[in-house]
């Protein structure tokens, strides 16, 4: 198969989709891969390590889109790639669709077979591919929470673990799923005052087991919600429902009477968004705003601030499907193995996640039937 590598491009987005060693791989096996210029620099990888392990440098992304039959991306297409899709062509990424409408569309106009990394799923719902990912973006929460708590930053003036004599921050977690559970360890492990919420009674079980009374739980509802919101410091949204729309959980009420210079994260951005305050995503270059005098981070993208790491990480992961794809092609890839089935978004002009089509508007078609 012949595989593409195309830069990102969405803003400050320095993650690459394989690393040398993936290129390496996927070379033995036989297929081509066709790598932009400068696509792995952000993660300290150059064309030179690129090259020495089989790549084919090109030098727009033009050719990478219309020579490959497989991209290999880390995010969504943008507006900018939408032209480059057609019926046959693979893309192998994260894709978000439910809460990109407009992407969707394109998808579906061309017949592009669209894999989602964040959907696909192992028996008993774990997301393997999403996890890795989920698992930065909860420990960096608590790290950005931390600097946007500085008086110079339009926070409280609140150092999050404070110091002898003075209280620590109070930290309120909303989900306690992979992204809610590494926010907690890094919180926890900071000092922090820490409640999380979720309607998974064992979840939250486990978890205080685990924690011994350094923490509360309590469940998901909107009175808890309200209750737990309106004393917290920091409150990092970290809810995800498989491929769907993110809950407005946390309403606008809730934040008009969180404290001012109360910081807010929202890791559920990119399935739109768990605050009913926040409108779209934010990016690295721009990542808060204010309202109802609370700071608002919404970056879409958390994972690109460690590119390096993120890399290494997430091609961990994707590598082995990457990899199933371009031996066997999408469709035999997808009979043989049920958790990389449910990635299957779109095909031939029809959506194949419930909860895409669901939110979406469109009929739903299941994998089985596009894969007999």
């Amino acid at each position: 198969m012949i595989v593409g590598l195309p830069k990102e491009i969405k803003e400050q987005e320095n993650r690459v989709a394989l690393t040398p060693a993936g290129v390496d791989g996927l070379v033995r096996a036989g297929h081509t891969v066709y790598v932009e210029t400068k696509a792995g620099l952000g993660s300290s990888f150059t064309d030179e390590e690129y090259k020495e392990q089989g790549a084919i440098i090109l030098n727009s992304a033009a050719e990478i889109w219309e020579k490959a039959e497989m991209i290999v991306k880390v995010k969504e297409p943008l507006e900018a790639e939408y032209k480059y899709f057609r019926k046959g062509l693979v893309i192998f990424t994260y894709l978000h669709l439910a809460a990109f409408p407009e992407l969707t569309e394109e998808l579906v106009k061309s017949g592009t077979i669209g894999i989602a990394y964040e959907t696909v799923e192992l028996p008993g719902g774990k997301l393997p591919l999403l996890a890795p990912m989920s698992g930065i973006a909860g420990r960096m929460a608590i790290q950005h929470a931390a600097i946007h708590l500085e008086t110079i930053r339009g926070g409280q003036g609140l150092l999050i673990d404070g110091v002898p004599g003075v209280k620590p921050a109070e930290v309120v977690i909303v989900g306690a799923g992979t992204v809610g559970t590494a926010a907690l360890r890094r919180a926890v492990g900071l000092g922090c005052r820490v409640t999380i919420l979720d309607v998974n009674i064992d979840r939250l079980t486990y978890l205080e087991d685990v924690y011994d009374g350094r923490i509360e739980t309590s469940y998901s509802n909107n009175y808890n919600l309200m209750e737990a919101v309106k004393t917290a410091d920091v409150v990092v949204g970290a809810v995800l429902i498989p491929g769907a729309k993110a809950p407005k959980l946390i309403t606008e009420d809730m934040v008009k009477a969180m404290k001012p210079g109360s910081v807010i994260v929202d890791i559920a951005i990119d399935q739109g968004g768990s605050v009913e305050t926040i409108e779209k995503a934010t990016t690295h270059q721009e990542p808060t705003f204010v309202k109802h005098d609370v700071i608002h981070y919404a970056v879409a993208n958390v994972p690109g601030a460690v590119a390096k790491t993120g890399t290494l990480a997430l091609t961990n992961s994707t590598f082995k499907y990457a990899m199933a794809l371009a031996n066997k092609g999408w469709k035999k890839a997808l009979q043989d193995d049920a958790a990389l089935a449910k990635g299957l978004n779109t095909v031939d002009g029809k959506v194949t996640y419930e909860a895409v089509a669901h939110d979406l508007g469109y009929d739903y078609v299941p994998v089985a039937e596009m894969i007999k």
